[in-house]
């Protein structure tokens, strides 16, 4: 039995693809970096923003991005505790990234009530066609 992906950062066959995909690996992460891009957030506001993520899995999710060196946390001494999640520099780097993969959705990807489903390359606008 094979590890998951993510168990695997320090073994990779040269792969940098790969490599780089690990610690974006989660269904979350890169959606928490697209809303991060914007700037700080409260924790609370991260969760408005994925209704969809259930308390845990959001705590999980940023927990692995902060392990990772990605994304920073900042805990305030006031009652009740206010935390603040940001990228950090090692984050910021991810932008371009994050913002072409955006891209590429917004030109390939249909989102509808009952699921998303890719469109044909071939209706594309001429300006994205290879």
């Amino acid at each position: 039995m094979s590890l998951p992906r993510a168990k695997l950062t320090k073994n990779f066959p040269g792969c940098p693809v790969e490599a780089t995909l690990s610690y974006l690996d989660g269904k979350w992460k890169g959606v928490i970096l697209f809303h991060l891009m914007d700037g700080t957030l409260r924790f609370n506001e991260l969760r408005r923003k994925l209704p969809a993520v259930t308390q845990r899995m959001l705590t999980k999710q940023l927990r692995e991005l902060e392990a990772s060196g990605l994304v920073s946390r900042t805990v305030y001494p006031v009652v009740p505790p206010r935390v603040e999640y940001a990228l950090t520099p090692l984050g910021e780097t991810l932008k371009p990234v994050i913002r072409a993969l955006a891209a590429w959705g917004e030109e390939y990807v249909l989102c509808r009530p009952e699921g998303h489903e890719l469109r044909d390359p071939s209706c594309a606008p001429a300006a994205l066609q290879v």
